[in-house]
């Protein structure tokens, strides 16, 4: 996501929120049902903006009349686009998840600035929001993508999305055509004539698992073999399984015709045709795809140093078959990662200050005597807005199947809640309308791990371990509690649908406010313990106090690491040397 407005929709139209645009900074990761440990497909997103107010959107299930409009506002600015005719019957969301278990995420790669269409009526938020209301599967839903940019025009820059329902994961890439406008001879009406998009959509193998952030990773593809790949011109093919790849059906003669390519479409790459790669692309977005890699793939190594810009021919595959699969807990720290392990970890150089903290604020890049320098881009940032992790399972019932793992601000330092996708409503600590990116509300998940959050960067090198400790404990047991939830709910379902959502329903919500005061406690002990850059003792959270019962035992100060006192020396000369005693 690039941006910070979010548009939610009840009925007949959705609702623009208030907030500013942002730069791009998203990431995802794709696995499919061989890659997991439990079967499961899954995705993450973390939706990074220094505007956007972490929240989770919830559209009900609704039935609409014929002739019903709906309103589409641009999710980044809250502009109006227009308005398009809404189907008879939309589906439940909650968050990026619908009640089929369909999950949709994105990243903004930008691509070709000039080909961004002016007159569209369907910007990438809206697009994947007015889907997960109409899709069932993730087949469904490329083929209702499209032909909605079709349709009515492509408003947003280039954009990747992953989709995933309970037994595939795909990546799709898409970017508009650019504004030419024309006027029709009879009517004097101006229309554009490159109205839609030009795009491509792989299935990932199943045992595999891929990922992007902020740039456009497909490259080349099958075309018109009549198994593996359809063009848009035959899209209701897409529902035969053999089909692995479909795509726009000008998506290599528009290239022709801009100039951009002028091969015979057998060498045709989408992502350096239409958003061709450079040193920024690589080492601020393809790095966080290579550090999640190499995790799970020893030999990604080999790919460093393309990920840092300076090997751009050793290009990083679409996706890998990981060394041991992945849980839904794992994704959660792959989403955490500040590159540790690397010459690249900000919390071991100069910059992270004598507490070690792994990140720099905006702006990436700055000068210094002529040179630029850049601040490194690592998954886990200061500025998310949201994140999650989904998971689809093929062998539940849709309703028990579908878990939304929510979370908000800092990856690093926030939990990841259990969400049901057969969930009614959402926590009242979590919902739309409890305060704003400007209006601070108390129990407000957002505010209270942005301040557990924010606290913690004034001395990240230990206070980020008490939070480690707590974070790892609530996951470990939301983790651990998922079978029990699971067996209860598809035994209620099979006896009483209505019911199992209910329980569902309670068992997220509570789950999610009861974190959010259990962080709140967290915020309290952190300010208790650190307070006035001291260390009291504590026990198990429990802070010890003398045998007079007037003063915690013991107060710690830590010394500052040897490599910022010998910069400070550098720096100070003998301003600061205490004389030697005779």
């Amino acid at each position: 996501m690039k941006t910070s407005f979010r548009l939610l929709g009840f009925g007949l139209a959705m609702v623009a929120m208030l907030l500013l645009p942002k730069a791009q900074a998203c990431t995802n990761f794709l696995v499919t049902k061989g890659a997991s440990v439990d079967g499961s497909t899954m995705i993450t997103y973390a939706a990074d903006s220094h505007y956007l107010y972490g929240e989770l959107y919830f559209w009900p299930a609704a039935k609409h009349a014929a002739g019903t409009m709906l309103k589409v506002y641009e999710w980044d600015t809250g502009k109006f686009l227009g308005e398009i005719p809404q189907v008879a019957e939309t589906y439940r969301v909650v968050g990026n998840m619908n009640e089929f278990q369909l999950a949709i995420g994105e990243t903004t790669y930008g691509g070709r600035s000039e080909l961004v269409d002016t007159t569209g009526l369907v910007d990438y938020g809206s697009l994947i929001y007015i889907t997960l209301q109409r899709a069932k599967n993730a087949r469904e839903a490329i083929k209702i993508m499209a032909e909605l940019v079709e349709t009515y025009g492509y408003y947003s820059s280039g954009e990747s999305f992953s989709i995933a329902d309970p037994n595939e994961v795909w990546i799709m890439e898409l970017i508009g055509k650019g504004t030419d406008l024309k006027t029709e001879r009879r009517t004097k009406k101006v229309y554009n004539a490159n109205k839609g998009a030009v795009w491509v959509a792989k299935l990932i193998p199943d045992g595999y698992v891929s990922a992007h952030a902020n740039h456009a990773r497909i490259t080349t593809f099958p075309k018109e073999d009549g198994k593996t790949s359809i063009s848009s011109k035959n899209l209701d093919k897409i529902f035969d399984k053999d089909v692995k790849v479909v795509y726009a059906h000008d998506v290599v003669d528009f290239a022709r015709s801009k100039g951009y390519y002028s091969g015979d479409g057998s060498d045709f790459s989408f992502s350096d045709t239409y958003a061709p790669l450079d040193f920024g692309s690589a080492r601020f977005c393809e790095m966080r795809v290579w550090a999640f890699f190499k995790d799970i793939d020893k030999s990604m190594w080999n790919h460093f140093e393309y990920a840092k810009g300076h090997d751009m021919a050793n290009r990083m595959p679409l996706w890998i078959k990981p060394e041991n699969k992945i849980s839904a807990l794992d994704l959660m720290n792959f989403m955490r990662d500040h590159l540790e392990g690397t010459e690249l970890d900000m919390s071991k150089d100069p910059g992270a200050g004598p507490h070690g903290l792994p990140y720099r604020w905006r702006p990436l890049t700055w000068k210094y005597e002529g040179k630029t320098y850049v601040n490194e881009r690592a998954t886990a940032t200061q500025q998310t807005g949201f994140s999650f992790v989904t998971q689809s399972r093929s062998w539940l019932p849709d309703p028990v199947g579908g878990i939304l793992w929510f979370s908000v601000d800092d990856a690093a330092t926030t939990v990841y809640t259990p969400i049901y996708c057969g969930s009614t409503r959402t926590p009242e600590t979590f919902a739309v309308g409890n305060g704003d990116i400007h209006t601070y509300s108390a129990d407000a998940a957002f505010w209270v791990f942005n301040k557990v959050a924010n606290f913690a960067y004034l001395r990240y090198d230990v206070m980020s371990a008490d939070i480690r400790k707590v974070q790892q404990q609530l996951e470990n047991h939301y983790t651990t509690m998922t079978p029990a939830i699971d067996k209860t709910a598809k035994k209620l379902y099979e006896e009483d649908p209505e019911l199992a959502l209910e329980f569902l329903t309670t068992y997220s919500v509570n789950t999610a406010n009861a974190l959010v005061a259990r962080w709140q406690k967290m915020f309290e002990f952190l300010l208790i313990k650190y307070i006035d850059g001291n260390i009291k003792q504590e026990e198990d959270g429990v802070f010890k106090w003398n045998k007079y019962g007037g003063a915690p035992a013991r107060i710690g100060n830590p010394q500052y690491p040897d490599w910022w006192k010998k910069q400070v020396i550098e720096a100070t000369g003998d301003k600061l040397l205490m004389p030697e005693e005779d």
